[in-house]
């Protein structure tokens, strides 16, 4: 931070390294279609804003979770479920409140329809998009071909 601040900066994403969108911003993550639409995901979480000088120090596009403040106190969020996001720094307000966690990963599987063997354990989500066949795994589980 400048002089006479107490900032710490964001956290890098997938896509980018973070405070290029401003200081304490987290860096955004990466867009992919893999899953039939166009998803942000691996977004880096923001870092701690001390005076709330910066914008309250967001997360990067992609899942990241927005960096704590101190004046006035707020906590920090943690990273999106499903998306690989950071979770944002700690706060420096009394009592002092630790970073958040960052979000979970997915796997994203697409294979030709013609290929698809169907056996899948756990509960992926199952779609089709043209003639790929897309297994979205938000927890654990497996695909036999």
């Amino acid at each position: 931070g400048a002089a006479g601040t107490a900032n710490t900066g964001g956290g890098g994403g997938a896509g980018g390294a973070g405070n290029t969108d401003g200081q304490t911003h987290g860096g955004d993550g990466v867009a992919s279609t893999i899953s039939g639409s166009s998803v942000t995901r691996g977004g880096g979480g923001g870092g701690m804003d001390y005076f709330n000088n910066h914008g309250g120090a967001p997360g990067g596009t992609g899942g990241g979770g927005d960096g704590g403040t101190t004046t006035p106190g707020s906590a920090p969020t943690a990273g999106t479920a499903n998306t690989g996001g950071g979770g944002g720094g700690g706060s420096g307000n009394t009592p002092h409140t630790p970073g958040a966690n960052g979000g979970s990963g997915v796997v994203i599987l697409r294979v030709a329809t013609s290929d698809y063997s169907g056996t899948t354990s756990g509960s992926p989500t199952v779609t089709t998009s043209g003639s790929d066949t897309i297994m979205v795994f938000n927890g654990s589980g497996s695909y036999t071909a």
